[in-house]
């Protein structure tokens, strides 16, 4: 469910509970240090990093919210907007291109019927690209949930949506 920008959030006692624990572990006048797995942790219990989840997060670390959505604007690995269950992120720098990125990307697009930013139908797959995912002797590479899928064929992108529209992958 959507919230508007005035709507308050609340997040569960677990993330909350996980907060204190990150934010206890930084010295005094530094738990702004705490705010990438803060958001994490939000990403996780709410699927994306909404504008009311950013201004709470900044209540929590005693910080401005520009400062909360600065670093949630500026890394790719938080969505914004509301995504699928399953983002696939695609690298699409020089290296993971020259071994076939497009053409894989073009291949997920026509598969699910999605084009980069869009969500499937039934709301289990998002496509996105990536920067970079880190593996360049590996490419072409996917990242989704935090696994990272590498030398991709067309064959294997097929396995890969098949296992996770199975829930294989659910265990993360």
């Amino acid at each position: 469910m959507a919230h508007t920008d005035n709507e308050p959030v609340e997040f569960s006692s677990e993330t909350m509970s996980k907060m204190k624990e990150l934010i206890a572990s930084y010295p005094e006048g530094k738990h702004k240090s705490a705010l990438i797995r803060i958001l994490h942790l939000v990403q996780t219990e709410k699927g994306w990093v909404s504008t009311p989840s950013m201004n709470k997060v900044a209540e929590i670390l005693k910080i401005q919210p520009i400062e909360v959505y600065e670093v949630a604007t500026f890394y790719t690995m938080f969505h914004l907007e509301p995504v699928g269950k399953y983002v696939f992120e695609v690298c699409h720098t020089g290296p993971c291109m020259l071994v076939g990125s497009d053409n894989i990307i073009e291949y997920i697009e026509n598969k699910l019927n999605i084009k980069i930013g869009e969500t499937t139908t039934d709301g289990l797959f998002t496509l996105k690209t990536a920067e970079c995912l880190g593996g360049c002797g590996y490419g072409p590479l996917l990242q989704c949930k935090y696994k990272f899928h590498e030398h991709l064929t067309k064959e294997r992108v097929d396995e890969l949506i098949e296992k996770y529209r199975s829930g294989k992958y659910d265990q993360n």
